[in-house]
């Protein structure tokens, strides 16, 4: 019997408003299933129960509805709001669900006396200017890396800046003037510096050459050929980057979007232009029901993907296909922009080759993300008949240490599933308390932190690998003696071998630690050393991060009393932390404004 079967239809549309609103269809397991909104609820939702439907996908969703929801709201916009809250809220089985949620990344110039160029996402709290939105942290990061070829602007830490005493290697590369050191760059100069910056980044590239040709001619009949030859190279790397940008127009705000639906996948493939310039491009991939159309898909995602937050919406935005609601998501997209916002479909010089180039990028991207899928999951069937899996193995999780001489200790937690690396799932666990070096018990501690608290089914792997020989995956065995959960996750621990080299692993299964080699061709053993490897990755990232900051962290910022100009005093008086640690409590209380007990406090505190 169909769970439709149980629900009294006719009873319930009896009763059914007309007015606007959103609609949600449960399953018999209480699970919201569909999410839809409606100009006229009820002529809506009586579509669903006709006697014949000629989409599949309609006859299955009603097959399997247990009964509905509706909540009434007073306008269409309002109703895709809520809809738009919802799917996200449940994102149900029968609904197109963007999954990939992300604010975009923007370039940061800060507000400070001497501002610094950053990589910043989310909130915009801290004082200063945003460029942007980029469509990608590569995207941030290239653009950074530019930039520092170009203009001598601080891109390090304030933390770093504030303790400097004199230059550090980025002033020798010539890719900072030094601001944190008096005598190096005048404030002038660094605001001019800045001033570049700036314009560069708003996309008037041809403004900035100009004021620096005009500063290198001055320079040279000034007769300062160093100087002349610094704006020079700067002239020469900004036209260089002019030849090397991708797509030149004379859109200053738009937004275009292609779409290819293949074999039950779909991607939809935007590029984001802003100042004439494109910023870069990005490749969504939503979770799309069977049978669902490039209409009904993309119109899903247009609302989604811009109703999210943190997403600044464009004057102009270039669709794939038509839209049926054009002029109701024109307003809602609007009131949500506080500005006018137009969608076109299809359009004319510009417009239509952007969207072209949208349209192929689509296709490539999905086309090279279906092989990668189907790579992935011969290498899961391998796998499962290797292991004489009887159902389909559905989720793994490796585990890995970084340290340096047993300082820094993290470990990583990565996971797979059918579709290759979850990334929203994975871990770090920075680990204390243990004997520095000891590997066991810094993989007893994650495992411990990992699972101890674990309530969910689907968090539980099926698979657990463990990087390393008998002696981790004794540890892990330990680790599960009193598993609470009827699901337990198979350990399989993961030898490198004598010689270490790739091909060469051993698989160790727990219980009875029996080896079980496998040759170097098997893609069963190349889908372990994926996750071997990306768990390795993503602990030694988690390591240096964290090796990083203590190295950029001052020694001197943890004592009570010593702020970021006493500090300044401090190592400039003392030549470094190196000088300060070799100075006495009298020669620290001759630095101004350190007094006698203070400097006993410093020198207690260097020396404890």
């Amino acid at each position: 019997m169909s769970a439709s079967s149980t629900f009294d239809i006719k009873k319930f549309l009896a009763n059914l408003t007309h007015q606007p609103g959103v609609y949600r269809m449960y399953s018999s397991a209480d699970e919201v299933i569909y999410v839809g909104k409606a100009k006229n609820l009820k002529n809506r939702v009586s579509s669903y129960f006709k006697s014949n439907h000629d989409n599949s996908k309609t006859r299955a969703l009603v097959a399997n509805i247990a009964f509905i929801d509706v909540t009434v709201v007073s306008s269409e916009t309002e109703a895709f709001l809520l809809e738009n809250n919802f799917i996200k809220k449940y994102k149900p089985r029968y609904n197109v669900v963007l999954r990939d949620d992300k604010s975009y990344p923007y370039i940061f110039l800060s507000g400070h006396q001497h501002p610094r160029l950053s990589f910043h996402r989310g909130s915009k709290k801290a004082k200063g200017e945003y460029f942007g939105p980029y469509p990608s942290a590569w995207s941030v990061r290239e653009s950074l890396r530019s930039m520092q070829r170009i203009f001598p602007v601080r891109q390090c830490e304030d933390s770093y800046y504030r303790s400097r005493s004199r230059p550090c290697l980025q002033y020798q590369m010539q890719r900072c003037s030094a601001p944190c050191v008096n005598g190096y760059v005048s404030d002038e100069e660094y605001a001019e510096q800045v001033e570049w910056v700036r314009l560069f980044l708003k996309g008037k590239n041809k403004e900035v050459i100009e004021k620096l040709v005009h500063k290198m001619d001055q320079a040279s009949q000034d007769l300062n050929f160093e100087a002349a030859a610094r704006y020079r190279d700067q002239i020469a790397a900004l036209r260089k980057i002019q030849e090397q940008q991708f797509v030149a127009g004379t859109q200053q705000e738009l937004d275009v979007f292609g779409i290819a639906v293949h074999r039950g996948g779909a991607c939809i493939h935007g590029l984001f232009i802003r100042d004439n310039q494109l910023l870069g491009s990005k490749s969504f991939f939503p979770k799309v029901p069977s049978l669902a159309d490039e209409n009904e898909i993309f119109e899903a995602f247009l609302t989604q993907f811009y109703l999210a937050g943190n997403k600044k919406i464009p004057k102009q935005i270039v669709v794939p296909t038509t839209i049926s609601d054009k002029a109701t998501i024109e307003k809602l997209l609007s009131d949500e922009a506080q500005r006018k916002v137009q969608l076109f479909s299809g359009g004319r010089d510009e417009k239509r080759r952007y969207l072209q180039l949208a349209q192929t990028n689509a296709a490539n991207q999905l086309s090279a993300q279906q092989s990668q899928q189907q790579s992935v999951t011969n290498r899961y069937d391998a796998l499962e008949e290797v292991l004489q899996w009887d159902t389909q193995i559905q989720r793994m999780e490796c585990f890995d240490i970084s340290h340096t001489s047993g300082q820094q200790t993290v470990a990583s937690c990565v996971v797979f599933n059918r579709e290759g690396p979850l990334k929203s799932d994975y871990r770090r666990f920075n680990i204390e308390g243990i004997t520095p070096g000891d590997d066991y018990a810094a993989m007893d501690q994650a495992l411990r932190r990992r699972y101890s608290k674990v309530q969910d089914a689907e968090k539980i792997p099926d698979i657990l690998l463990i990087d390393g020989g008998k002696g981790q995956l004794a540890q892990a065995e330990r680790c599960f003696e009193d598993w609470p959960h009827e699901k337990k996750p198979l350990l399989i621990g993961v030898a490198k071998g004598t010689t270490r080299k790739p091909g060469l692993e051993t698989l160790i299964m727990a219980g009875t630690h029996e080896t079980m080699p496998m040759s170097a061709d098997s893609p069963a053993l190349h889908l372990i050393q994926h996750i071997r490897d990306e768990s390795h990755r993503f602990a030694i990232a988690g390591h240096r991060n964290r090796r990083q900051k203590i190295k950029t962290t001052s020694s001197l910022e943890s004592i009570p009393g010593v702020g970021a100009k006493r500090r300044q005093a401090l190592l400039k008086y003392m030549g470094g932390l190196h000088g300060l640690k070799k100075a006495s409590k009298d020669e620290i209380s001759a630095v101004p404004g350190v007094s006698a007990e203070l400097a006993e406090v410093i020198y207690d505190y260097l020396h404890s």
